[in-house]
């Protein structure tokens, strides 16, 4: 409780949350309803955050907008981190070839620009949440894979591991109840971290017409609305791009939250 930066970042995340699963009792519109009488209102009492072009409530669109950027942050960075777990333990545990082959995986990896990489692949495939989230987690595993290796490395000489042995345990056993629950604590801190970078990649690729597709509402194909409004519609660009910035930030504290707990 101590934590303050740990609580207000879970304070933040769980607030956002909330909005995203109650979206469709708290959303005063439903997010793709046009109103032509409506087109590029300014904040009112009946649109609290105004309307887009096509007077579709930004407010609405934004609530919902938040369960795709939450589900694809979280999704991308699930299947990047256990195939992390998965390739960074192998490498840690086994070394040699093992180790080698896992790590010159990796290094080939990170030689490609990942933003750059995720276009090309997005350029090929049909831009869709589902290939978002898979596109993203099997493009950002390597810092994981890497984090999870080091920590094998050390923990694979420690007493605990050798008593196991001495017991007889199995390789599998060894990994799974003895190495990799130690090796969970830094992960959990690279984790958070990486949901914020995963909702800015989105809303990133969203923003270029690469990502998440209309009419299917995420705060970055909103933004994308703004290139043509920003001057006479401040709102549309101010509200989603909020949203994106505290989002990220929430999940930042709650990443330095966790560093500060694990030491």
């Amino acid at each position: 409780m101590k934590n303050k930066q740990l609580l207000a970042g879970i304070a933040i995340i769980s607030f956002f949350s909330l909005i995203a699963i109650l979206a469709g009792l708290i959303s005063p519109y439903e997010p793709s309803t046009i109103d032509q009488d409506s087109l590029l209102m300014p904040p009112s009492f009946r649109h609290p955050l105004g309307t887009d072009s096509l007077g579709r409530d930004v407010l609405s669109r934004m609530i919902y907008g938040s369960r795709i950027s939450l589900s694809v942050g979280i999704i991308a960075v699930g299947i990047a981190t256990v195939i992390g777990l998965l390739l960074g333990s192998l490498a840690g545990f086994y070394g040699g070839f093992i180790d080698s082959l896992i790590m010159r995986i990796v290094d080939v990896m990170l030689c490609f620009p990942a933003f750059f990489l995720i276009l090309a692949v997005i350029a090929i495939l049909e831009p869709s949440i589902f290939n978002i989230m898979v596109i993203i987690g099997l493009t950002n595993w390597m810092g994981t894979a890497r984090l999870v290796r080091s920590e094998m490395l050390s923990l694979k000489e420690r007493e605990f591991i050798q008593a196991a042995r001495a017991i007889g345990a199995s390789n599998f056993r060894i990994i799974t109840r003895h190495l990799i629950p130690h090796a969970l604590g830094p992960v959990l801190v690279s984790a958070t971290l990486g949901i914020g970078a995963a909702i800015l990649l989105e809303s990133g690729l969203s923003f270029l017409g690469l990502g998440v597709q209309p009419p299917v509402p995420s705060w970055g194909n909103i933004l994308t609305e703004s290139k043509s409004t920003l001057g006479i519609a401040w709102w549309i660009t101010l509200f989603p791009g909020a949203a994106i910035l505290v989002t990220i930030l929430g999940f930042n504290m709650i990443s330095e939250g966790f560093k500060k707990i694990i030491g």
